[in-house]
């Protein structure tokens, strides 16, 4: 009897892509746009980096809107206001898909970019930035906190991170010492995710005084 011993051929897991599968790739119905995330704490200047990436779009010639929840009245209802009082004008909305309805189909398509403010409380988060990003073209702009108070995943933020051009993580300055604040820490006791307010009831703090403060919390 004859044995033949044959070495089993290593199975490609590339996928093929033909010729006439790149030309289809690389003729899109309309230029795509771009998602762009700003995170970090209470109090590290998200919502200033994001009017200033807004108005300088503005100041570039291109047609812009801006967007906030419905559920931030702190400062004011119909703008984005930073905590050192600077306003821009906004659509305050429950949600994001009804953008396109309210704003007007002629008006959106004549819209260049769109910014998103307070996004952790928009469930449609990222239905909404794939739609406006990769089928209509625009570019969308997000500042949102990235956790909560006990460091938790909060909201949809952190789920458009895979979809976004670019991700910045803003710092504040810890209130206890001085050094780069990472974390939102709660004055009060509320143990309920949602619960807006200013410094009233936030401060942003380092590592060392988020735990700290914690500790102190729990005793």
């Amino acid at each position: 009897m004859i044995h033949i011993n044959t070495v089993p051929q290593k199975m490609s897991l590339t996928p093929t892509v033909n010729h006439s599968d790149r030309d289809l790739m690389a003729q899109p119905l309309r230029p795509s746009g771009e998602i762009h995330v700003i995170v970090g704490p209470m109090f590290a200047g998200k919502t200033t980096a994001l009017l200033r990436r807004i108005k300088s779009e503005g100041t570039n010639g291109r047609n812009i809107a801006m967007i906030k929840s419905s559920k931030d009245t702190r400062y004011a209802v119909n703008s984005v206001v930073t905590h050192d009082g600077t306003k821009y004008p906004c659509w305050a909305l429950p949600d994001l898909l009804s953008f396109k309805q309210k704003f007007g189909e002629e008006a959106y398509e004549k819209l260049d970019v769109i910014g998103i403010d307070e996004a952790q409380f928009f469930d449609d988060l990222y239905e909404f930035c794939c739609k406006a990003a990769d089928t209509d073209g625009k570019t969308v702009i997000v500042a949102g906190l990235d956790g909560d108070y006990l460091r938790r995943n909060f909201g949809p933020v952190l789920d458009i991170v895979p979809l976004a051009d670019t991700i910045t993580k803003l710092t504040a300055r810890c209130e206890v010492c001085g050094k780069k604040a990472h974390f939102t820490f709660r004055k009060t006791k509320e143990t309920k995710t949602e619960l807006i307010g200013g410094a009233d009831m936030y401060m942003p703090v380092c590592r060392q005084h988020y735990v700290n403060g914690q500790m102190v919390i729990k005793h």
